[in-house]
């Protein structure tokens, strides 16, 4: 046995070669560490519990647009916080998990602080607004890193996630089917809007279901789950999958096309066996048997409007226009911005057109990050997704049989999914999205975390035989 002592005093242990399994690289071997004191580890899972419950509740509240729900968001992340300091205090060691995304997400800070001291924001109180709720995204992805520690946890998370995202796409379905006009059959938008599920607008929810899907599609693919496991996630993934397009947001589905695009491009590139193009030849015929079912006539009339649209827009529709005018704001103020959050403050004094609508988004996340952040800031989002999906892809090779690599690829399923999405709507401004977005997005890029030997041991014999099966 060798053991190597790196960082936090980690003990790494090596399988003796008579096992007779050749373990793949990208897999991190197991780390034991100290025992921790029965007080410390209920600490801990408090904060594990808190971190992602918080996660879960974002999107039922609305998803977190309202005053009430974005305080809620602010104070429970703060409390969070403070808990995982006294866990800090009370352990005998000062134990930090870096994270390659740590970098960029300070650099933002630095430029919102830059904007707010030397008063480059035309409205100090929304941007300062704003640097609160982005505090709590980057706050739970950091949590998020700190109290994640074994593979088992993921594990777990994921049938967490994968029965919250099922439960919620029921709860759309049969919403949509009974639809009062009001969410939860009670509460009233104060401006309208096209609900469906707990969003009131529906690209929204199209949003949070992007993110979602490849946690169950990606497990159903993997050696953790067997027999009729398989076909459950795979069920549930289709019903997720199903819902976007009865929402009838446009955007998410091309999301959706993508992510499906890039699994089977992954799974076509690592030449993986037939079995796992069953599975997702499952997954679609059940999502297209689903859409046929319930929607089939509507979502073909939504679908057959995307052409007109489209020549609408190029002619000069009200999102290319907000485009145009994105970039007319850019070019008055291009190193800085106009300031975090005021898109919808400054707009109208560039808007090309006439409208009764009061613009508060700029419908496309990137146009408003560059008016809002200059090209300093959308230069460090370029950075952000680099370390991103350069941490991701270290991970990912060895997916099926590693709860690291699994996480990693569904983390950049799903990333890849809005960020699409984000050319044509504006997901990341909604709380609950961008708060499930950037935690996302710190795991997928995280270092691989400790996993079971015993579990890998298994893993590896099943492949194995799945791959040198005679045909």
């Amino acid at each position: 046995m060798q053991s190597v002592v790196g960082s936090g005093s980690t003990i790494s242990t090596l399988l003796p070669d008579s096992v007779g399994i050749r373990l793949p690289s990208s897999v991190p071997k197991t780390e034991i560490s100290p025992k921790q004191p029965p007080r410390l580890r209920q600490v801990s899972r408090v904060l594990l519990a808190g971190v992602f419950s918080l996660l879960l509740f974002a999107p039922l509240a609305f998803g977190s647009t309202d005053p009430w729900a974005i305080s809620v968001l602010e104070a429970a992340t703060g409390l969070l916080l403070a808990l995982w300091v006294l866990r800090q205090w009370m352990s005998p060691e000062l134990s930090i998990n870096t994270n390659p995304l740590f970098a960029p997400m300070l650099c933002f800070a630095v430029l919102v602080a830059v904007q707010l001291v030397f008063n480059r924001t035309v409205y100090r109180y929304q941007t300062f607004a704003d640097a609160l709720l982005y505090f709590s995204y980057g706050t739970l992805a950091f949590l998020a890193i700190q109290t994640i520690k074994r593979g088992s946890h993921i594990r777990k998370l994921a049938v967490v996630f994968t029965m919250y995202g099922t439960v919620v796409a029921l709860f759309a379905l049969l919403q949509s089917i009974t639809s009062n006009g009001k969410v939860y059959w009670i509460w009233t938008p104060e401006f309208g809007g096209w609900i469906y599920g707990p969003y009131v607008n529906h690209n929204h929810y199209a949003g949070l279901m992007e993110l979602l899907i490849p946690i169950p599609l990606v497990a159903s693919l993997t050696s953790f789950l067997q027999g009729r496991d398989k076909i459950i996630a795979a069920s549930a993934a289709a019903l997720m999958a199903g819902t976007i397009f009865l929402s009838g947001s446009r955007g998410g589905m091309l999301a959706l096309v993508v992510e499906i695009g890039v699994m089977i491009g992954v799974l076509t590139l690592q030449k993986r066996g037939a079995k796992s193009g069953l599975i997702l030849g499952a997954f679609l015929v059940i999502l297209f048997g689903l859409i046929a079912w319930i929607g089939g006539g509507e979502i073909a009339s939504r679908l057959g409007t995307i052409s007109n649209e489209a020549r609408h827009e190029l002619d000069g529709g009200m999102r290319l226009g907000i485009d145009r005018d994105g970039i007319r704001m850019v070019a008055r103020r291009p190193l800085l911005g106009w300031g975090l959050g005021t898109f919808p403050v400054i707009y109208p004094e560039f808007r090309s057109f006439s409208t009764t609508f009061f613009v508060n988004e700029a419908h496309n996340d990137y146009v408003q990050l560059i008016a809002e952040m200059g090209i300093a800031g959308f230069g460090v989002m370029i950075w952000f997704l680099v370390e991103f999906y350069r941490g991701a892809t270290r991970k990912w090779k060895n997916w099926e049989v590693s709860a690291n690599g699994a996480l990693a690829l569904a983390a950049l399923l799903g990333c890849t999914g809005i960020l699409v999405h984000s050319f044509l709507d504006f997901n990341l401004q909604i709380p609950a999205n961008a708060a499930l977005f950037y935690t996302l997005a710190t795991l997928g890029a995280a270092k691989p975390i400790p996993e079971s030997v015993r579990r890998r041991r298994s893993n590896s014999l099943l492949i194995e035989e799945v791959w040198t099966a005679p045909a």
